[in-house]
């Protein structure tokens, strides 16, 4: 358990998880918004230091555009683009660069200073954290580079790891605060609870979030835009299934939408029956929990559907992520709730 002796050191602790925790949620918005714009791939190079200052003038305009001009996005796709154009997608770009470098400089430097105020075994869980965000810089890179040759996306699998791993940064630190603002010790692993249900729950939550973005990085959702049904029939007609494996072909759009869809309404039956055990069982102090859990599962079902019927309208699009977060929030609440 991480307590200090003078109670105002507590209270800073705490204070700085919240805020490393609101900052990763900006970073995965900005994340979104960066994807969503089509602008992860408006700067080509890694530059950790020299790269934080951005463009002062007109020279540097043009050096950093003339960068893009040589990458296949530019030449396939956007080879029509203005200088004005470019601006729009370079500054979400780097805005979304530079917030990681904020967000591992707040980790950092108090890192360094509790690490002379408590014992460092008790700080072992927020020295992985900061390893994992040190990695998600690495993976960022890692995804924008196979951008750069011969394709005109990123890879999506390396977007739903860089996306997965900025949910397990953000897990880690929700559960941080939990045992903090309870004044717990609960592991995440090591524990007592009689629902594998909602071990399973969290295990479809973060699955979807991988399969959310290999239809975000595959541009699954601008296809199929019809729902209950996929145009006219419940399983995409443009895919011939010979054998087991074609159905697991996570590079077919067709598949990896229907996949999403069906995990989703997996999700929520789940859910249910969730509902109907602490029910039956009448573990009241799950009850509010729940409750919103199920509430922001149903909003997430919703603006999924609408966000495909829009065409992926962008601000749609983005209440879906934003909602993905506070519903990742909400189910390692109840997780921690149901612990005994």
């Amino acid at each position: 358990m991480i307590r200090f002796s003078n109670e105002r050191l507590n209270q800073v602790f705490l204070s700085w998880i919240i805020t490393l925790i609101l900052l990763i949620i900006l970073m995965i918005i900005v994340g979104g918004l960066t994807r969503l714009t089509d602008s992860g791939l408006s700067i080509t190079q890694w530059q950790l230091f020299s790269g934080i200052l951005p463009p002062f003038n007109q020279a540097d305009w043009i050096y950093y555009f003339n960068l893009y001009k040589e990458i296949p996005e530019y030449k396939l796709q956007n080879f029509s683009m203005t200088m004005h154009d470019f601006k729009i997608i370079f500054w979400w770009e780097w805005a979304h660069r530079f917030l990681g470098r904020i967000i591992g400089l707040v980790a950092l430097l108090p890192l360094i200073y509790f690490s002379f105020k408590i014992e460092i075994k008790k700080l072992y869980n927020l020295y992985l954290v900061f390893l994992l965000i040190c990695f998600q810089g690495f993976m960022g890179w890692y995804m924008v580079s196979s951008g750069l040759v011969d394709k005109v996306d990123v890879s999506h699998y390396r977007l739903s790891a860089h996306l997965l791993i900025a949910f397990v940064i953000l897990s880690c630190l929700v559960w941080c605060f939990l045992n903090l603002n309870n004044n717990l010790n609960k592991n995440f692993f090591l524990n007592k609870t009689d629902s594998i249900s909602i071990k399973i729950l969290i295990f479809l939550a973060f699955l979807q979030i991988i399969l959310g973005a290999f239809v975000s990085g595959l541009d699954a959702g601008k296809i199929y835009q019809t729902w209950p049904l996929m145009n006219t029939s419940y399983f995409p007609n443009d895919v011939v299934i010979k054998d087991y494996k074609d159905f697991f072909n996570f590079g077919d759009r067709s598949i990896v939408q229907f996949i999403h869809r069906n995990v989703a309404y997996v999700i929520f039956f789940l859910t249910i029956y969730i509902g109907y055990f602490i029910k039956k069982t009448n573990r009241i102090y799950l009850y509010k929990a729940y409750f919103y859990l199920l509430v922001f599962i149903l909003l997430q079902i919703f603006l999924g559907i609408l966000a495909l019927l829009t065409d992926l309208n962008i601000i749609v699009a983005s209440m879906h992520q934003i909602s993905s977060i506070i519903l990742i929030i909400l189910t390692i609440n109840f997780y921690y709730k149901s612990i005994n």
